[in-house]
């Protein structure tokens, strides 16, 4: 039942707009063709309504002739009209138009197009929309006038003694009555009561003005529908009479306005199907709508019927009767015919300008008045003067032409956007961002010293010819003064050759300067783009020749910049020889009598690379010291990742977590490279400490100042990434 009165709320809003719209197309044609128009408007109403419902499949949306076609095809109709084109001819051009716009519909479902045309920048929509909305006013208003149908805008305005009072008093009374609707009833739609007080005041009118109550002749109504006693088929199919002086050249003349109208079209439904998901929670596809909006365009123009979209007041009004499937926009189309079947002979008396009246109002609310809210910042002012540039060009050139100056818009807003944010995310110095390698007091303070050596900068978004030059100023102040360049590129989206050309420009410079550029983390298939480190190979970027260092992670190259740092300034690592315990940081200076106790204690274990030292939530409580080597800390993520914590070296120890809470292992050790350790356990400690307390106490002591000492680096670093 929701859907049975939500199809026929529906139908009391689409069908006087349909009729409207239709007149809006085809009375610029002369003749007969006003009541041929509404004629289509009620055959696109009823072939959009079972058509685009039932292949579109997206519930409540209400599919009907809609403002942007009536724009697009009343402007074509007008210049085919201002050419000279037989009558005839023009309608079937303007079906021809349909067609094609159909088709194209179809193709954008798909190829899979639905998904981008709902994209589109709001300004551009937003001047698209209030282009059209001025379109339909400045058309409305030689009819709303009651002036002849040759008279345009300007020349209507400026010349009263053209102007039919009768025609401005019904317009006047339905515009009114549509304004003030709401405020009176919400259970009959708008256009519904704005039509009857222009009919109501037209027939009050009728006995003021007796010759109002003719038919034949009367340009102030609609007239007999198709013109003619014919039947309803040869009214629906003699739009083909002039099919033979078709040719393929006229295809090529009308796909730039049927593109026009698909685009139009499908970007007015979309818009529609977001604010439907939003009211019902819902979520359309995007791509299948199109296709049953191209199959309901296609058909509606096959049988002579206006095209139509996805329209907002008749889908609001449907779903607030209670409409809760795709079955409501079904029955609506068939109320819609069943209409006209019973009260086609009705529709003849409808005043043009009752009609002319509802379009102006339609019109007015599709100016987007909050574009005017840009205005307020001065960074939104250039996004109102896209909007005033759209609406102008549709005002003064064409609405065709108004959509490629979208596009063209569309392109610009995409290129600022890019290029106005930041390529840069961060920038840190050696010196206060360290590698996962667990260091030496004495190779800390190296790095300290010596660690604004490099530079790393982490890189964001797209880099490409619209970025290149800001990417450029930030990095050329640090070409001169660093030895190590790390853009660390795991943020980056794609890479075009501009930027990589400048990229080989940076390499060149930094070489002559002796120093290195290193890639870290070129991610493969970067939104959906190309692998990033086989594009970089491609351009020689990569190559074993060039100046170029590149890594997986952005720690293993601060991990080998560090080692490099370290092995310039002639750090002696005697990495050849296992450390005795006496070498071993946490033992220096400790008696020979209490380092042979403790010795006596431990255990000494080696390891091939690649082997497991302990894994997680092993519950082993041993502490190990790295006589020789280098062990990694790695927390497994799930069978194939694992995610890096630490690197430990020689003279360092690890595990000692377990070792004082005696808690499960929190992560795997692997040996990184062949190693040699000496294993404490808790227990054994325990009696040695029974023993030894000085010693115990000098261990654990021993053990919180190497905590602290990593903290405290932690903590600079954390600095560091906050600040940048």
């Amino acid at each position: 039942m929701g859907d049975l009165w939500g199809g026929l709320a529906a139908t009391f809003v689409t069908l006087p707009s349909a009729i409207a719209f239709g007149v809006t197309i085809f009375a610029p044609l002369g003749g007969t063709y006003a009541a041929y128009g509404a004629l289509a408007g009620i055959l696109g109403t009823t072939a959009l309504g079972l058509i685009a419902t039932s292949f579109g499949g997206t519930n409540r949306l209400i599919t009907a002739p809609c403002a942007p076609a009536a724009a697009v095809l009343s402007a074509f109709a007008i210049e085919l009209s201002q050419k000279g084109t037989d009558a005839q001819a023009a309608v079937l051009v303007l079906t021809l138009t349909g067609i094609i716009c159909g088709i194209l519909q179809l193709l954008f479902g798909v190829v899979g197009l639905g998904r981008l045309i709902k994209y589109m920048p709001y300004p551009v929509v937003s001047g698209y929309l209030s282009g059209v909305g001025l379109t339909i006013i400045i058309s409305q208003v030689p009819k709303f006038l009651g002036t002849p149908k040759d008279v345009h805008f300007w020349e209507a305005l400026t010349s009263p003694s053209m102007w039919h009072w009768q025609g401005i008093v019904v317009g006047v009374v339905t515009i009114v009555v549509m304004l003030t609707a709401s405020r009176l009833t919400k259970i009959i739609p708008a256009a519904i009561l704005g039509l009857l007080s222009g009919v109501l005041a037209y027939q009050g009118l009728c006995f003021v003005d007796q010759s109002l109550f003719l038919l034949d002749g009367n340009t102030l109504v609609i007239g007999r529908l198709a013109g003619s006693n014919s039947s309803l088929t040869d009214t629906i199919f003699g739009h083909w009479k002039a099919f033979g002086g078709v040719n393929i050249s006229m295809f090529g003349y009308l796909f730039v306005p049927a593109l026009t109208l698909a685009v139009l079209l499908s970007i007015d439904t979309l818009k529609t199907c977001l604010v439907l998901d939003s009211l019902t929670r819902s979520r359309h596809d995007s791509n299948r709508e199109l296709i049953g909006q191209g199959l309901g365009n296609l058909t509606c123009a096959l049988i002579g019927g206006t095209p139509g979209a996805g329209t907002m007041g008749a889908t609001l009004v449907n779903i607030s009767s209670g409409a809760k499937t795709s079955l409501s926009g079904i029955i609506e189309g068939l109320f819609a015919l069943v209409f006209f079947i019973i009260l086609g002979s009705l529709i003849a008396w409808v005043p043009i300008a009752a009609l002319a009246g509802i379009l102006m109002v339609i019109g007015l609310r599709m100016l987007d008045r909050h574009s005017l809210f840009l205005l307020k910042s001065r960074s939104t002012i250039l996004d109102f003067l896209v909007i005033v540039a759209v609406v102008v060009v549709a005002l003064t050139v064409s609405l065709i032409a108004a959509s490629g100056t979208g596009i063209a818009l569309a392109i610009g807003l995409f290129i600022r956007e890019q290029t106005r944010g930041s390529i840069v995310r961060s920038k840190v110095y050696g010196n206060h961002m360290f590698s996962k390698q667990v260091r030496l007091h004495e190779e800390m303070e190296i790095l300290e010293k010596d660690g604004d050596r490099t530079v790393i900068f982490e890189l964001q978004g797209s880099l490409f010819f619209g970025t290149t030059d800001r990417l450029y100023t930030a990095l050329e102040p640090e070409l001169k003064t660093r030895k190590y360049v790390i853009l660390d590129m795991r943020r980056v989206q794609s890479v075009d050759v501009t930027a990589a050309h400048m990229l080989e420009q940076i390499e060149a410079i930094l070489a002559d300067n002796k120093a290195l550029l290193i890639l870290s983390q070129l991610p493969e298939n970067a939104s959906g783009g190309p692998d990033l480190r086989q594009y970089f190979e491609q351009l020689g970027q990569t190559k074993s020749k060039s100046h170029v260092q590149t890594f997986n992670e952005l720690d293993d190259a601060l991990e080998w910049v560090e080692n490099c740092i370290i092995e310039t300034v002639h750090l002696e690592r005697m990495q050849e020889k296992p450390l005795e315990l006496k070498e071993i940081n946490l033992f220096k200076r400790r008696k020979e009598k209490t380092l042979a106790a403790l010795e006596s204690c431990m255990e000494q274990r080696s390891y091939k690379a690649g082997e497991r030292i302990f894994a997680i939530g092993d519950s082993c409580d041993e502490i190990f010291l790295i006589r020789r080597g280098n062990v990694r800390i790695v927390l497994p993520l799930n069978d194939k990742q694992s995610h890096h914590l630490a690197t430990f070296g020689r003279g360092d120890f690890f595990g000692e977590m377990a070792f004082l809470d005696n808690a499960p292992r929190s992560a795997d050790a692997i040996a990184f490279t062949d190693t040699e350790l000496f294993v404490l356990s808790r227990q054994r400690f325990d009696v040695l400490a029974d023993e030894h307390k000085k010693l115990a106490i000098n261990l654990m002591e021993g053990i919180a100042r190497v905590l602290a000492i990593r903290l405290r680096y932690a903590n600079t670093e954390l600095r560091a990434l906050h600040m940048s």
